[in-house]
């Protein structure tokens, strides 16, 4: 068990913030997650965080999936006194920090987000994972499922993926599987890309449009200038910046911006 006292850090926002669908609340303040195939249970109560886990394992992977390293009361800081929306989205989601997410796990999860609401997208995950990603067991000896390689999906048919419920996203999914499984996407280099590159090149993945190569870029490559715009960020955009959104104030994490107004929003739905 590895406990730390971590501020500008709420395990409830961050799960809650849309950013990553295999979450699930396991008790006052404390939550499982699935991640890059592990399992790992988070208990909070005020900044002191309990981390159910190794301190090497810690070190090498919890520690940067939450981007423990970055100081975000500097983000809060530079937001500007007289933007009072922009302020009341800050406190409202302190705790959120940008995740940095497995690739292929957020491009088919963001696939799924079209057109969708959390509580599908969160359940079509879980479908897919228990259906085609490898079991494992936890410390407890209980079974999770890890989420499937793009060479399990590549090989499945529509009829396979029926159960997931995955609606007209079936077909991209298994498009964007072979994709990656052939070696025409390759992660690996996608990962290596600066923010543009890496945008265009996630482009061409079947089923993914601007929006999803955002989110992409955002929560899985942590290109944290990436600002995604879908439905609740326009209305947000037409409302309160009817001008534009101030992109050269924030340049260079223009995203965690986008991250607390997304959140903000979300809470108002």
């Amino acid at each position: 068990m590895i406990v730390r006292n971590i501020s500008d850090f709420d395990i409830r926002q961050i799960a809650e913030s849309g950013q990553c669908f295999r979450f699930r609340k396991a008790g006052q303040g404390q939550y499982t997650l699935i991640a890059g195939g592990r399992f790992l249970t988070l208990t909070q109560q005020d900044s002191t965080v309990s981390f159910a886990c190794t301190e090497e394992e810690f070190d090498t992977v919890w520690r940067s999936y939450f981007d423990l390293d970055t100081d975000y009361g500097r983000f809060k800081q530079a937001v500007a006194k007289r933007d009072s929306y922009l302020q009341a989205a800050v406190n409202a989601g302190y705790g959120i920090r940008i995740l940095r997410q497995e690739l292929w796990e957020t491009i088919v999860c963001f696939i799924i987000s079209q057109q969708n609401n959390i509580p599908r997208i969160t359940k079509c995950v879980e479908n897919l994972c228990l259906l085609f990603g490898d079991a494992q067991l936890n410390a407890n000896g209980e079974t999770y499922h890890a989420f499937p390689t793009p060479q399990r999906l590549a090989s499945l048919t529509l009829e396979d993926l029926a159960p997931v419920r995955l609606g007209y996203r079936a077909k991209y999914i298994l498009s964007a599987a072979r994709q990656v499984a052939c070696g025409e996407v390759n992660l690996e280099d996608i990962r290596c890309m600066k923010y543009a590159k890496a945008k265009a090149a996630l482009l061409a993945v079947t089923g993914v449009g601007v929006k999803v190569a955002e989110c992409i870029c955002l929560y899985a490559l942590h290109h944290i200038d990436a600002f995604p715009v879908d439905t609740h960020i326009r209305q947000m955009l037409d409302t309160h910046y009817p001008k534009g959104f101030p992109l050269s104030r924030y340049k260079g994490f223009a995203g965690v911006m986008q991250q607390y107004a997304f959140y903000y929003e979300l809470g108002k739905s």
